[in-house]
């Protein structure tokens, strides 16, 4: 059976897609069977693979809707091990569509489930809000990453990603785990940096990978090639910290949260 970790945060622009695309395609590269879910209407997940949105026939709304199945959504990428259920923008409406639908924070679990032997590992990139999307993520995760920007404002989102995760565990899925803390778009010549990066350590010393991914400008320009930056460049200090993360990822050496 697949791990499956959802990668969210409230906040947007703290590196949530940029940390789905490419730890999913550096697992992949790892020879592990990876699927990566976007389930943010945004679909920068999808594009982010190389995948066209305005080709897209079957996509995250259908499974959610149960207007299809999981196995007709699935699109192949150009890393072997990695394939991608993909999103488009009529994706929002989900939102409204499941407030009168039965077991509506289930939909994407049940949808899952059939499919999930065939990977090591299933990554869900949410969109930037608490909504039922972000909620269905969690609810079909086993494990939550948190992506948090190394700057002031960022942390004054973690502590409520952090409440609705407990909140999750409690009444909806008693075996979600906080995979860890992931500290993103670093930069070692900002003090602020430093100081964010040590105090969220300080508070949070068990759930902090140890990876750190830098602020890194082959890293940005990747999505707009349509690839993971491990098929951009890997030499790139974008690509290494998320090569690290991807190991730390499968050593599974991060603690819980308990």
């Amino acid at each position: 059976m697949a791990k499956i970790m959802a990668i969210a945060n409230q906040k947007g622009g703290v590196g949530k897609t940029t940390t789905a695309v490419n730890l999913a395609a550096c697992l992949a590269a790892a020879e592990r069977p990876t699927l990566l879910v976007d389930a943010d209407p945004q679909g920068n997940a999808t594009t982010g693979v190389g995948i066209d949105v305005a080709a897209v026939k079957i996509h995250t709304y259908h499974l959610l809707l149960g207007m299809a199945r999981a196995a007709e959504a699935v699109l192949p990428t150009a890393l072997p091990a990695l394939q991608v259920i993909p999103a488009r923008r009529d994706l929002i409406g989900a939102e409204v569509e499941l407030v009168d639908l039965p077991d509506r924070e289930y939909r994407l679990r049940r949808a899952l489930e059939p499919i999930a032997l065939r990977y090591d590992y299933v990554l869900i990139d949410c969109p930037p809000s608490l909504g039922f999307l972000t909620l269905n993520a969690l609810v079909a995760a086993d494990s939550v990453l948190v992506p948090l920007q190394c700057e002031y404002y960022a942390l004054e989102g973690l502590g409520q990603i952090l409440d609705t995760i407990r909140l999750c565990r409690q009444n909806l899925n008693p075996r979600l785990e906080i995979e860890g803390i992931l500290l993103t778009m670093f930069d070692g010549r900002v003090n602020l940096a430093g100081q964010v990066a040590q105090e969220v350590r300080q508070h949070f010393p068990d759930r902090v990978f140890r990876t750190v991914i830098p602020r890194n400008i082959r890293l940005s320009e990747a999505p707009s090639h349509g690839r993971p930056v491990i098929l951009y460049d890997i030499r790139c200090p974008g690509a290494e910290g998320y090569l690290q993360l991807a190991r730390e990822v499968i050593g599974g050496s991060k603690a819980r949260a308990r």
